[in-house]
């Protein structure tokens, strides 16, 4: 059990003992209790900042208002389409990989995996954009906060850390349309406009400082790739996950982007040497099962590098692995930011895409009518994202 993994488990049984201990503070939301449930603990943390914020940039947040707006029905529209399009891609092809994932720091199958120390800091930083931002957009507008606070999303144990704020819901109700679904496009908006930063940081600064002090230095397998019953040439030869290639046939190999040059002018069925950081492999390459034409050797790769040999001589290895560590950080705050934020703009109930959908619907039907679209729409959404999980943890 990897460093990442440890502390994942110790934190899940820390906030275990912390909230027991402070079980008369908190509010259990019951789901499928005690296996799934929410725990909430309400505090006033952050709501004379929500004022301030709503008081001193008004005209720009009525603007960024309605551009979430915008952006909010764009995104349940990608969402939903992308839900739709891969479950209908997982039918018609049942090697296609779910649409949809838990997000957790250990590595269970079907869940995307995020180390520890990242997934803990972008959880934290996403949830307390996205709940800022509704709470700014709801004084903005004069819709009173009841309270803010920290949420936990169990699963037998608490496990993901999430916060909330609670805004007078009867109050949000007598508001217009364009305001309430300004207060609730502002969390999904808010993570996707952070996400997309973040990208632009990494680009700028984070790409250009790697590149200064990393060379490409072979293709790590990353994974050896199955289909039922074939075993691919990779398996069968007795190469393993984690070796790194350097050569074929003699000629170095120092990316991806050379090792599919080189398979290129190669067919199926030929035979290859692969040298690898600890040994050499004979192989006859298969046919690719989409273009028989092509070889393959049935291995997932990525790009292997390492610190130029001179930047290490003159200034060691901590600078390098702090940069890289950062970076990564940038890079899934990048991820989950866009994911998550786009996630919740799916029309199903629990998710701020849901109430936007339904008012939506309260401008062109009477509610009886809304209520009915908006239920079918919903349970449509829902039974293909519990598809999309379920198969992701049986595949």
């Amino acid at each position: 059990m990897d460093f990442q993994t440890q502390s994942a488990m110790i934190f899940v049984v820390i906030l275990a003992l912390v909230l027991y201990a402070n079980k008369k503070k908190l509010q259990i939301q019951k789901i499928v209790y005690p296996i799934l449930y929410v725990i909430m603990y309400r505090t006033q943390v952050g709501l004379k900042l929500m004022d301030k914020a709503a008081k001193k940039y008004p005209r720009f947040l009525k603007y960024a208002g309605l551009a979430g707006v915008f952006v909010g029905f764009i995104g349940m529209g990608m969402i939903s389409y992308a839900l739709v399009e891969n479950l209908v891609k997982m039918i018609l092809d049942p090697t296609t990989p779910s649409g949809a994932a838990l997000v957790l720091p250990f590595k269970v199958k079907g869940a995307l995996y995020v180390p520890f120390f990242y997934w803990i800091i972008c959880i934290f930083v996403l949830v307390m954009v996205h709940e800022f931002s509704h709470g700014v957009i709801s004084r903005l507008y004069n819709v009173k906060i009841k309270s803010s606070g920290l949420a936990f999303l169990g699963v037998i144990l608490p496990v993901v850390p999430a916060a909330f704020v609670e805004p007078e819901e009867k109050q949000l109700a007598k508001k217009p349309r364009r305001e309430q679904l300004s207060v609730f496009a502002a969390g999904s908006f808010s993570n996707i406009v952070l996400g997309f930063l973040c990208l632009g940081i990494f680009f700028i600064l984070f790409k250009p400082a790697i590149g200064a002090f990393m060379e490409d230095a072979g293709v790590m397998v990353v994974g050896l790739q199955e289909n039922g019953n074939m075993t691919y040439p990779a398996e069968k030869a007795g190469m393993n996950e984690g070796e790194i290639i350097t050569s074929i046939d003699g000629q170095e190999i120092k990316n991806t982007a050379s090792l599919t040059g080189y398979l290129m002018n190669k067919s199926p069925g030929d035979g290859i040497n692969i040298t690898t950081n600890q040994t050499t492999y004979s192989l006859q390459l298969a046919a690719n099962p989409e273009n028989t034409s092509i070889p393959m050797m049935g291995v997932y790769l990525d790009d292997h590098t390492r610190v130029k040999p001179s930047f290490e001589d003159r200034y060691g290895l901590m600078i390098p692995k702090v940069i890289v560590w950062f970076a990564g950080l940038i890079l899934w705050l990048f991820l989950l930011n866009v994911g998550i934020g786009l996630f919740n703009l799916a029309p199903i109930p629990i998710t701020d895409g849901g109430k936007m959908l339904f008012l939506a619907l309260l401008h062109y039907f009477d509610e009886k009518k809304s209520m009915k679209i908006w239920k079918i729409v919903a349970t449509f959404f829902i039974m293909i994202i519990i598809i999309n999980i379920g198969i992701g943890f049986i595949k």
